[in-house]
C-alpha cells in the first residue's frame, strides 16, 4: 500500500471511530443515565475508546479470538474498530483462558461515573487501572491532577499510561495493592473501584474525606458509601446487576451448583436470590436464605445495604441494624 492510499485508510479508519463514538453516544443517552449528571455526555463523546482496547478477545466456539487495531486486513481492522465501540464488556487480558483484566460495558461506566456523583474539584480514587479508559473519563470531567488510579499489576499500569498518553490525559497512575488504596495521594473526595472485592477495605473509608462518597461492586451488585468519618461508612445498593473481574488476592466465591440443591428452580434461575446468597457469602443454609427471600417479598438490590464501624463491617437487609443482617470478612 502508497504512504497516499495509508493516509486514506487512517483517515477513513479516524471517520468510523467518530461515527462509532457519536452512535455509542447517542446509545447511551436514549437509556437516560445521564440525565441526573449531563456532563459526562461530553466527557463519553470526547474520549476515544478505541485508543484504550488496541486489541481484545471475543468468545467463539471453543475459546476466544483476538481482534487487534494493527491487523493487515482492513475488514478486520474495520471489525475491531466497530467492536471498540459496542455497548459491551471487551476482555482485554488472559492467562490460561482466565479473564484477568477487562474494559467495562460503557453504559455500566456512564452510570457508576454519575452515581459517584462528582462535582468539580473532587479528588478521585480509582481502584482497578484496567485499560485506562475509565480513568480518561475522570481526567477530562476533573483534570489529571485530581485523579489517581491503582492496579497491582505493573504490566497493567504500564499499559494504561501508554494508553491514556496516547489519548492526551496524564492522571497519577500507581502500581500498588488497592486494597491498601493510595494514602500518599489521600485524602480523597470520592472512591470508585471497577473490580469485585468481598467485603470494603477500611483503607478506602480512612482515605476518603467525610462527606465523601465510595463506589465499589460487590456480591454481583454496586454500593454506594456515604463516609461520615475516618472510620464509619453506609449505603445501599443500586439496582442494577454487575459483575466484574475480581480484585487480585481478593475473591469471594459466588454460590455453587450444590447450594441450590433442593430448592425450586425459580430459585436456582433468579438473579436476585443469587445475589441474597452471595451477600450472606456462606453465612445462611442456602434453604433459610430462601425461605426468607421468599418471606420478605423477594427483594430487590436496593433493599440491601453495607455498614462499616471501625473494624466491623456488616450487610444488611433494610435496617442496618437488623433482624436480617450477616458479617463481611
Amino acid at each position: 500500500m502508497g504512504a497516499h492510499a495509508l493516509d486514506r485508510d487512517l483517515d477513513d479508519l479516524d471517520d468510523l471511530a467518530a461515527a462509532a463514538r457519536a452512535a455509542l453516544v447517542r446509545e447511551i443517552d436514549a437509556s437516560g443515565v445521564w440525565d441526573a449528571d449531563p456532563v459526562w455526555r461530553e466527557a463519553f463523546a470526547a474520549v476515544p475508546r478505541h485508543l484504550f482496547v488496541p486489541y481484545y478477545y471475543v468468545g467463539v466456539a471453543g475459546g476466544y479470538e483476538r481482534r487487534w487495531g494493527e491487523s493487515p486486513d482492513r475488514g478486520a481492522r474495520e471489525r475491531w474498530l466497530r467492536g471498540a465501540y459496542a455497548d459491551t464488556p471487551l476482555a482485554t487480558r488472559l492467562r490460561d483462558g482466565e479473564l484477568l483484566s477487562s474494559s467495562s460495558q460503557p453504559s455500566l461506566m456512564a452510570q457508576m461515573l454519575v452515581e459517584l456523583q462528582v462535582a468539580d474539584g473532587d479528588r478521585v480514587l480509582e481502584i482497578g487501572a484496567g485499560t485506562g479508559y475509565n480513568a480518561a473519563l475522570l481526567a477530562h470531567r476533573l483534570g489529571d491532577d485530581l485523579v489517581t488510579t491503582v492496579d497491582l499489576e505493573p504490566e497493567i499500569t504500564e499499559s494504561a499510561r501508554q494508553h491514556l498518553a496516547a489519548a492526551g490525559y496524564h492522571p497519577v497512575v500507581v502500581t500498588g495493592d488497592g486494597a491498601r488504596g493510595v494514602p500518599e495521594r489521600a485524602p480523597f473526595d470520592r472512591i470508585i473501584a471497577t473490580c469485585a472485592l468481598p467485603s470494603v477495605p477500611r483503607a478506602w473509608v480512612a482515605q476518603c474525606r467525610p462527606g465523601g462518597r465510595i463506589l465499589t461492586p460487590l456480591a454481583t451488585g454496586l454500593v454506594a458509601l456515604n463516609v461520615r468519618d475516618a472510620g464509619h461508612a453506609e449505603g445501599h445498593f443500586l439496582a442494577t446487576p454487575a459483575y466484574f473481574v475480581p480484585l487480585r488476592g481478593e475473591h469471594r466465591p459466588e454460590p455453587g451448583p450444590a447450594s441450590f440443591e433442593g430448592l425450586p428452580r425459580r430459585a436456582r434461575e433468579q438473579d436476585l436470590f443469587r445475589f441474597l446468597l452471595a451477600l450472606a457469602g456462606g453465612t445462611l443454609d442456602p434453604r433459610e436464605a430462601y425461605a426468607l427471600w421468599e418471606r420478605e417479598g423477594m427483594p430487590r438490590r436496593e433493599r440491601y445495604g453495607i455498614t462499616v464501624v471501625g473494624d466491623r463491617e456488616w450487610a444488611w437487609l433494610d435496617d442496618p441494624e437488623g433482624p436480617h443482617t450477616w458479617p463481611l470478612p
